[in-house]
């Protein structure tokens, strides 16, 4: 089940990324270059961090996934383009998973529950900032929008859950569904952090 949430979550970071470049006009490897940073950013930092391999270089399966993200975003384009936030929600369901895979890799690791939490974080919302990043937009997490917030509940709840022994597959399914709902309500209703700034003389 574990495998099977993370090779989602690739597939879906890859679509989110590679939808972006396609609307920045990217050609073929840059909307490859801008998926595979999408899907890999966030775990490679997570895994630097913690001096752990790095997982795409350990295990060269992953690139499939990301070319399969890439394939379906190129291919159904157009099809895409009419759903509603597309874009939006490829890129919460891979908040959602990540935030698991990140979280659990922290436990399995005998980590203080906090860097358990952060490792979450940081594996879902990384990629996204790496995204943006190179497509020259404001990286979501920097902007009022409820996005970290949303995988840091998610990481605190699978804590919870893991500590009490609940039933891994549970474990999984009302994570994720946490996050994701916590984000797509989020939007529903305009939920925003408040922002600071300064006036200059």
């Amino acid at each position: 089940m574990f495998e099977i949430l993370d090779i989602t979550g690739v597939v879906a970071f890859a679509i989110s990324g590679a939808l972006v470049a396609i609307g920045k006009r990217f050609d073929p490897f840059g909307v490859f270059i801008v998926a595979f940073a999408t899907s890999v950013g966030g775990g490679t930092l997570r895994d630097v961090l913690i001096n752990r391999p790095v997982f795409w270089i350990e295990n060269v399966h992953y690139f499939y996934p990301i070319f399969i993200g890439v394939l379906l975003a190129i291919l159904f384009r157009k099809k895409l383009k009419l759903l509603s936030k597309s874009l939006f929600l490829f890129d919460t369901i891979g908040l959602g998973l990540y935030t698991i895979v990140g979280t659990e890799i922290g436990i399995l690791n005998n980590l203080h529950p906090i860097i358990c939490i952060s490792l979450g974080t940081i594996s879902a919302a990384f990629g996204g900032v790496t995204r943006d990043i190179l497509c020259s937009k404001i990286p979501i997490i920097f902007k009022k929008e409820i996005y970290a917030t949303a995988s840091i509940i998610g990481s605190i709840v699978f804590l919870t859950l893991s500590h009490y022994k609940i039933d891994e597959t549970i474990s999984y399914i009302l994570t994720s569904a946490i996050v994701i709902a916590i984000r797509l309500i989020a939007v529903r209703l305009k939920m925003q952090l408040p922002t600071f700034y300064t006036t200059t003389v």
